[in-house]
């Protein structure tokens, strides 16, 4: 070998072991990392120990003084102001639940604190409040309980004067007051303690680097085992307690801390974090989701809006990445008439675009139970009234919280000029997994949204890490897109994002850009940004996955039941609110000097729609909002009857309080109805009631007509009812045979009984008002009756009233009626019935065996028909044990079919060939005294020869709608009689003229919220409703109207498509289930 000695390579690692090293055991590094920031017994000597730089809390600096509103009244700050306070404390109790307390503070920052470099006033009375400027404008919020307890003190306060202002502080917790659980109903006598006042001087860089541990300690636990990233976490967190520990905690030590968080997560103290050009896959926007009425009564949602958007206004003005979403515009209504000054601050930050208006429509409402007008009307008032506020409608419909999508939604939203659907609710199923996140939904007339559903399962998210990782992992669309919206803020209560949330979202950007494998998440973009950019891929050929019909909820089935009075009013109002708009609409073209009633009936759809709120209508709200209803409805009511009466005036049918005059009946259906009816005011007199559209002609029966009902008793408790269509025997006041004469058919199976009452117990796993489970099935019981009597024995009308004793305190009533047959009409046999109900956790329904076989049922939903599995054959099918109808649900077979029609009810099943009416439930939570009382109801079984078809529809509307009988003068003017026909739809009887009503803006109506539109105008709903293309004519008496042009338009009545018109008659063709709009401009 050559000569010379050999290279050493050099290194640095020392040639002898200076010590064993061990291997860290990552289990007890990770949870080394919770000693850091807990509140617990090291406390004293870790992070939190260097989180404040002083405190004041002296009566010398902090002076209080209160007054406390009587009879739980919450006065305005004017009102409140105006009272003489009293001295008060921090230890002292405040209370009951739900009153009001107004403080006035006296603030004197101490010299000692003045030069420090951020200071706030800590306030927690474990309720929430809202800060009010000694002149009286809102500034923000406070929750309580150490959530948002914080307030920045302004610059001008280190004077060293005193300052003042005021707390408005609500017994209530962000939830209401449920006693001991959430959803209980509320402990009316909650107390709370004030427990600190205080002036604090923060150590900001001890805040920050709280968070940053926070998000770095989240990395560690919840990044994939093994992975590097998460080792890097692991190891940044306990180096950074290490120099903690190192450095005594001092102010040296912490900024070496969040030097060492900046080598994993990067410098995230500003909005800079997000300016890179690097592609996000996570949009995150700032939401407060705010029920109207739910655990609280509205009068405390109206504060729970000041409070939750001051919040966000100020958040916004420290943080310019900030975006916050919010819809309902009956909550911005009622910021601007009690709160105006925080609402201009609000419409400002609209026109800075960090404060967005979303969803279109009126409240978050309720999609099942509404009627399809309700629907349109939610859409027509929200966005209007986002326009003339803000200057633009909205494009996104907006509804994360409401139990269950109703099949004709997208089609409503398109027309509403809402093409895109934001939810999360589905994530909420108990049986099935909802598979997409992204994806076209589709109604029943072909119309479809692009909707998307937050992958995060949530649209309260708390702004975590791992709200940021499921955005991504949870997502069920990632072969179509990659990209997730991330709906974060306090919710429910209100409340919205909090700075914490905000400042985990830029730290867990800057882990994203600077680590890796969190995905990158986006602040500053708008929900219709987000939207935009999938309506960009869609152009580029991104091809979403379709789901055709309803969204159906698979939960919360018991909603379409509980509250049944509730329920009811609200059908009767939408029922009444159509008939005023067809009669009004009518006067007004009749008589000049008669004013439609524009604001009057707005007044009375904003209340209706108000009560549509998903947790309203559904029944699943305490007892104090139902009283509130109560009460609003009344008011409806009332001013219902007075407008109807008004307008029966101005189209001379009115013969005034005399009582005297002709009887005569309005038919405000668009079809002829030929009905026997009881005579108002009698109890054996009966008439016969054919004609309309428009009038009627009442035709008192002091004889029997072409054809008679008769009911002979048969037997012990048993009963036979006819008439020319059928023969109903009862025995013990349940059918148990039911002949069509002219089939020939028995429709009872043998050894069945319909119209027999059964009660279950119904005690679902945890949402009492909400939820029934299927496994109430298993408690059937059915209920036997104590005695039937005969009440009509004909000829007109036979019926038998069968008493029922449910338990010692509830019984029920039931009349079996069947009137005459009437040539050219159909026949049904009706049930009228009477309960008293004070029942626990039970569950009250009806059934109707039927001799028919389909797997199929059919159900009216808004604008159309839904058909729904018969059989268990799937979870899908098993978890449609209880759905929703409107006014009636169809079995039908090949030639012959029944339908159950019902007055007020929503809750239905059918089982085979068992079909099942839902009537009353008995939860006791959150409402501890739900459907408890009186109740009336009515249903009927529709027999037909041949398929379901439109005479399904008509009758099922004839008997929701029952023909007013009254006196009329004894001459009535052509032209009124003329005026309620003048305008007719005919064609195919799947059409159906849905709503008469004026142009919102026509120059003689419009309340100048929007441009006038020169003239008067007539708009027309018509839908088909049966599921196949169809054609009609719009036929107009041209003697009386002069109809420059029809157009065919949208739900918010903008210019449309002009339709062509030869000599009064339109003809139009609408697609299955398609919802028309027309306006006729006069």
């Amino acid at each position: 070998m050559g000569g010379g000695n050999p290279s050493v390579p050099s290194t640095s690692v020392p040639k002898l072991a200076p010590g064993p090293v061990g291997q860290q055991i990552h289990s007890i590094y990770k949870g080394r990392l919770r000693q850091f920031t807990s509140n617990g017994e090291y406390s004293s000597q870790n992070l939190q120990a260097a989180m404040y730089e002083g405190r004041s809390s002296s009566k010398d600096h902090v002076k209080l003084q209160v007054y406390s509103p009587p009879d739980l009244s919450r006065p305005t700050f004017d009102e409140a102001t105006s009272h003489e306070f009293k001295e008060t404390q921090v230890g002292e109790v405040f209370g009951p639940s739900w009153s009001t307390h107004w403080f006035k503070i006296n603030l004197q920052v101490p010299e000692e604190l003045q030069s420090k470099a951020h200071l706030e006033f800590h306030w927690d009375a474990g309720n929430e409040g809202l800060i009010w400027t000694e002149d009286g404008e809102p500034l923000q919020g406070l929750t309580g309980g150490g959530e948002r307890t914080e307030w920045i003190l302004p610059k001008s306060f280190r004077d060293g004067n005193s300052h003042t202002f005021y707390i408005e502080m609500a017994c209530n917790v962000m939830f209401g007051n449920g006693d001991g659980d959430t959803i209980q109903p509320p402990n009316p006598n909650n107390y709370y303690q004030l427990n600190t006042a205080d002036i604090v001087a923060v150590n900001l860089e001890a805040r920050a680097l709280y968070i940053d541990f926070w998000i770095i300690g989240d990395a560690a636990r919840e990044f994939p085992d093994n992975s590097w990233e998460e080792h890097a976490a692991l190891q940044t967190g306990n180096a950074i307690m290490d120099a903690f520990i190192d450095g005594h905690g001092t102010q040296d030590s912490i900024l070496k801390g969040r030097e060492l968080a900046r080598k994993y997560i990067g410098n995230v103290d500003s909005s800079e974090v997000y300016e890179t050009d690097k592609e996000p896959h996570v949009y995150a926007i700032g939401h407060c989701h705010i029920d109207t009425s739910w655990l609280w009564p509205w009068a405390e949602t109206k504060r729970k809006i000041a409070r939750s958007w001051s919040n966000q206004c100020d958040l916004m003005d420290r943080y310019p990445e900030h975006r916050f979403t919010c819809s309902q515009a009956q909550q911005y209504k009622w910021l601007e008439t009690y709160y105006p000054k925080l609402f201009d601050r609000v419409k400002t930050k609209v026109k800075e675009g960090t404060f967005h208006t979303i969803g279109g429509s009126w409240v978050e409402h309720d999609t099942n139970l509404p009627t399809g007008e309700s629907l349109v009307r939610q859409f027509l008032y929200g966005q209007r009234y986002f326009e003339s506020r803000f200057g633009e409608r909205n494009t996104t419909f907006w509804l994360p919280d409401t139990f269950g999508y109703s099949s004709q939604l997208p089609q409503l939203c398109r027309l509403a000029g809402m093409p895109r659907f934001f939810t999360q609710k589905m994530s909420w199923n108990n049986i099935n997994i909802f598979p997409h996140t992204t994806f076209n939904w589709v109604a029943l007339d072909g119309s479809q949204v692009l909707c998307h559903m937050a992958p995060d399962n949530t649209y309260t998210a708390e702004a975590h890490f791992g709200d940021v990782k499921r955005s991504l992992s949870q997502h069920k669309s990632l072969d179509q897109d990659d990209t997730g919206l991330l709906v974060f803020g306090h919710g429910d209560g209100g409340g919205g994002p909090t700075f914490q949330m905000l400042e985990k979202l830029r730290r867990c950007r800057g882990l994203s850009d600077k680590t890796g494998l969190l995905p990158r998440v986006k602040m500053g973009d708008s929900v219709d940004d987000y939207f935009a950019q999938l309506e960009k891929k869609v152009q580029n050929g991104t091809e979403f996955v379709t789901w055709y019909g309803e969204l159906y909820l698979e939960l919360h089935r018991g909603t379409y039941t509980s509250q049944a009075n509730n329920k009811r009013n609200n059908r009767q109002c939408e029922m009444m609110l159509h008939d005023l708009e067809y009669l009004a609409a009518m006067a007004t073209l009749k008589d000049e000097s008669y004013r439609y009633p524009k604001k009057e009936i707005d007044d009375i759809w904003e209340d209706v729609l108000l009560c549509q709120f998903h947790d309203c209508i559904p029944g699943s709200c305490i007892e104090m909002v139902y009283r509130d209803t109560d009460e609003l409805y009344a008011r409806v009511f009332k001013a219902g009857a007075s407008l109807l009466k008004d307008v029966l005036t101005a189209l001379n049918l009115n013969a005034g309080s005399s009582g005297k005059g002709d009887l005569k009946a309005i038919n405000t259906l668009p079809w002829i109805r030929s009905e026997i009816m009881k005579l108002p005011g009698s109890k054996a007199d009966f008439a016969h009631v054919t004609g309309g559209p428009g009038l009627a002609t009442v035709r008192p029966l002091s004889s029997a007509i072409e054809s008679t009902a008769s009911i002979k008793y048969v037997g012990k408790g048993a009963f036979q009812l006819s008439n020319n269509d059928f023969v109903v025997n009862v025995e013990k006041g349940a059918i148990t045979s039911l002949v069509d004469r002219s089939e020939d058919r028995e429709l009872i199976p043998k050894g069945r009984k319909a119209n027999q009452l059964v009660i279950f117990d119904d005690k679902p796993l945890y949402w009492q008002a909400w939820d029934t489970e299927v496994y109430h099935l298993r408690s059937r019981e059915e209920l036997r009756p104590d005695s039937t009597q005969i009440v009509d024995d004909g000829p007109h009308v036979v019926s038998l009233v069968t008493k029922t004793t449910i338990s010692e305190k509830s019984w029920i009533k039931t009349t079996i009626s069947l009137a005459a047959s009437i040539e050219g009409q159909p026949s049904h046999v009706s049930m009228s019935s009477e309960v008293e109900w004070h029942e626990t956790m039970k569950f009250l329904k009806v059934e109707f065996p039927v001799d028919i076989t389909n797997t199929e049922a059919s159900y009216e939903t808004q604008y159309g028909i839904i058909r729904r599995p018969t059989h268990y054959n799937t979870s899908w099918d098993m978890a449609k044990f209880e759905v929703c109808c409107h006014r009636w649900a169809d079995l039908s077979e090949a030639g012959y079919g029944v339908s159950i029609l019902n007055d007020s009810k929503y809750g239905f099943a059918t089982a085979g060939n068992l079909m099942r009416l839902s009537l009353l439930r008995a939860p006791k939570a959150p409402d501890a005294h739900a459907d408890m009382g009186h109740h009336h109801f009515r249903y009927a079984i529709f027999p037909h020869s041949g398929p379901l078809d439109h005479r399904t529809v008509r009758t099922a509307r004839n008997f929701n709608h029952p023909l007013k009988i009254f006196h009329a003068p004894s001459t009535i003017p052509s032209t009124s009689v003329s005026l309620l026909t003048s305008i007719q739809l005919t064609g195919n009887p799947a059409l159906v003229l849905d709503a008469i009503k004026r142009g919102e803006d026509d120059e003689d109506v419009s309340r100048g919220e929007l441009p006038n539109r020169k003239g008067k105008s007539i708009v027309l709903r018509i839908y088909e409703s049966l599921g196949g293309k169809a054609r009609g004519c719009i036929e107009i008496d041209t003697g009386l109207l002069h109809v420059k042009k029809i157009e065919k338009t949208n739900l918010l009545e903008d210019e449309g498509e002009e339709v062509e018109v030869k000599e009064g008659k339109c003809k139009i063709e609408l697609r299955a289930f398609e919802v028309a709009t027309f306006r006729l401009q006069l």
